[in-house]
This record gives structure tokens, C-alpha cells and sequence, in this order.
């Protein structure tokens, strides 16, 4: 290995490229911009999808399925998670489901589903819980706790016209 070399040819600060300043500079006349065509002319501007008036492929791939912006992300623990993660007596909150890295990322509801059996008592809270992961909890002894999740903008509307309704009465 020749130390020399390892920083041959990286520049720490490169003089900018002068174009249009002669053909001693390497870059007059058509200024890099080759001849004639739209690239060629001031101005010239171009989709990044273009390619050449060929149907772009943006446009030949087909589309499927719909993805909604404003959705709920919802994560989703087990019963058999929660029982193998937990003593029994426990409160399952969601720092703890995060601590014991069941609830992971960033989500909006947290549904408990009813996969597994649960054999200890436990409080556990979550935004929703399925039937089955009802039935089973109460089996257990347990408590299922609603956590009140993220309002709708269209439940908000609703209020706030019923809330201006009973002020005019």
C-alpha cells in the first residue's frame, strides 16, 4: 500500500466549472449543452419521468389498491404474547407492551387479538380488543381496560355543531 496514493485525485475544494468562457476552458461554444435540440435552448426544462415521448413508466406500470393518507395505523399483540410476557397480577399498558418490545414503532390503536390462551390475571389496556380476547380475559379473571384512542374529524364536527346547538337554547 502506498500512503501516497489513498488521496490522490480527492480534491477537498473542486473551482466550480466556468462555462462559456472560450475553447481554451474546455467548455465554450455550446457550453456542455451539445447541439442544437431543447436541452440546447435557455430555459429548457424537463420532467424527470421523461423519457424521449416514450410512454413513461411511470405510466405503464399498473395501478392497484388505494392508500388512504388519514387511516389509523394499528398495532396488534397476541394474547399468547401478553401471557408469556407477563406475571400474573401485571397491569399490560402500552409503555410496558413497548418495554417488553411486543407494541413496536409508532402506531396510532393498539388491538389486543384473542390468538393463544391466557392462564394468568392480568389489567390489561389497550384501544380495542376482539371478541375472542375478551372472552378470554374474563375466563382468566382479567380486566380489559379501553384506552380512548385518537378523536375523528368527523366526530369532533358532530361535537362541536351539537355543543354550538345547546349554547343557542
Amino acid at each position: 500500500m502506498i500512503l501516497d496514493d489513498i488521496h490522490r485525485g480527492i480534491l477537498k475544494s473542486r473551482n466550480r466549472k466556468r462555462i462559456g468562457r472560450g475553447p481554451g476552458s474546455g467548455h465554450g461554444k455550446t457550453s456542455g449543452r451539445g447541439h442544437k435540440g431543447q436541452g440546447s435552448r435557455a430555459g429548457h426544462s424537463q420532467k424527470p419521468t421523461f423519457q424521449g415521448g416514450a410512454m413513461p413508466l411511470v405510466r405503464r406500470v399498473p395501478k392497484r389498491g388505494f392508500n388512504n393518507r388519514w387511516g389509523l395505523s394499528i398495532s396488534v399483540v397476541n394474547l399468547g404474547q401478553i401471557n408469556d410476557a407477563f406475571e400474573a397480577g401485571e397491569e399490560v399498558t402500552l409503555k410496558a407492551l413497548a418495554a417488553k418490545n411486543l407494541a413496536k414503532g409508532r402506531f396510532d390503536l393498539l388491538k389486543v387479538l384473542g390468538d393463544g390462551e391466557l392462564t394468568k390475571k392480568l389489567t390489561i389496556h389497550a384501544h380495542r380488543f376482539s371478541k375472542s380476547a375478551l372472552e378470554k380475559i374474563e375466563k382468566a379473571s382479567g380486566e380489559a381496560v379501553t384506552i380512548k384512542g385518537k378523536t375523528p374529524v368527523a366526530e369532533k364536527v358532530r361535537l362541536a355543531k351539537a355543543a354550538k346547538r345547546n349554547a343557542k337554547k
